[in-house]
């Protein structure tokens, strides 16, 4: 099972005012990979765009992968956005795509007012299309792309995987039919073995596709102050379980804190809750919010991850 890591590590914080954004995300990648970490993902934020911070990586980095947990899709047209992801990964030939619906709200900021499902459905129908033959012609209910001219892009690598921000049934679906893989938010081992995967299997049958991949992700750090750290989790993840769709995954998980799916603790306890998620079936895990803890916290914590999946004992 691979493991990563997701930047910034510090995503509910400020980054450090004065300091450069791309140089300090290059830095920490840098470090990742110097500490055995063999895949890095960028999470978007509102200042800089991760799908060009991951070309970046990719070309300084061609051993490591590089991905995006996520980047929202009502920003980008997909006729954009592959040429993006066609970009990253002709950079370092390792690039994966992470994206995701995000919320309502951030939808209708770019104008996107459109079913969710629908519009999911219809985007990733015509940028599947874009990323396996360089050029797409739909015209949907709520989208409308069409090529000018073929991309030769395509043709430098194998398609870029699509990987799809899906928890409930509804994107879990869709992921099964048409996208490379799942990145469930906020689900835990039990519910990755007794619900996610099993969704998966059974439409992606339905569908006549492969399952498609399962990345976990999960926050933790190795820190001897395990009050503190879960105080800050609590503190940064605490608004999830008032939203209705993830609080019925820490239901079906048997939680009632976002904070209690954080892994906190020493090594050790890391390294069963990594064996945890193997065991329940995830291909790869991604781990958030490392910097829960001191900086010293932190590169313990890249230094056991690597080290796990160096020796693969998970």
């Amino acid at each position: 099972m691979r493991i990563g890591v997701a930047l910034p590590t510090d995503y509910y914080e400020q980054l450090t005012p004065g300091v450069n954004p791309v140089e300090y995300l290059l830095d920490q990648a840098r470090k990742l990979a110097e500490l055995g970490v063999p895949a890095v993902w960028l999470t978007q934020r509102f200042d800089y765009d991760a799908l060009a911070v991951a070309a970046l990586i990719g070309r300084e980095l061609p051993g490591t992968t590089v991905g995006t947990a996520i980047v929202p899709i009502h920003p980008r047209h997909p006729n954009a956005l592959a040429m993006q992801a066609h970009t990253a990964q002709a950079a370092g030939g390792r690039f994966e795509l992470g994206l995701g619906l995000s919320l309502p709200e951030i939808a209708a900021g770019y104008g996107n007012t459109h079913p969710r499902i629908r519009y999911l459905r219809e985007y990733l129908t015509a940028l599947r299309e874009l990323l396996h033959t360089g050029a797409v012609d739909h015209t949907g209910e709520t989208l409308v792309a069409r090529s000018p001219a073929r991309s030769t892009m395509p043709a430098l690598h194998s398609p870029v995987p699509i990987l799809l921000a899906a928890s409930g049934p509804l994107t879990l679906r869709v992921a099964a039919e048409l996208a490379d893989g799942a990145l469930p938010l906020l689900t835990g081992p039990n519910t990755l073995a007794d619900f996610t995967i099993p969704t998966l299997a059974r439409r992606a049958a339905d569908a006549g596709r492969p399952t498609p991949r399962v990345l976990g992700m999960v926050g933790g750090v190795v820190t001897a102050d395990v009050a503190g750290a879960r105080e800050r989790a609590a503190r940064q993840m605490h608004r999830y379980g008032e939203m209705p769709a993830y609080r019925a995954l820490l239901d079906r998980e048997n939680i009632t804190d976002p904070a209690e799916l954080a892994v906190i603790g020493d090594e050790q306890t890391m390294a069963d809750a990594v064996a945890r998620y193997a065991e329940a079936g995830a291909d790869e895990l991604v781990f958030t919010l490392t910097a829960l803890g001191s900086e010293r916290d932190e590169e313990r914590t890249w230094a056991l991850l690597g080290e796990l999946s160096r020796t693969g004992s998970h």
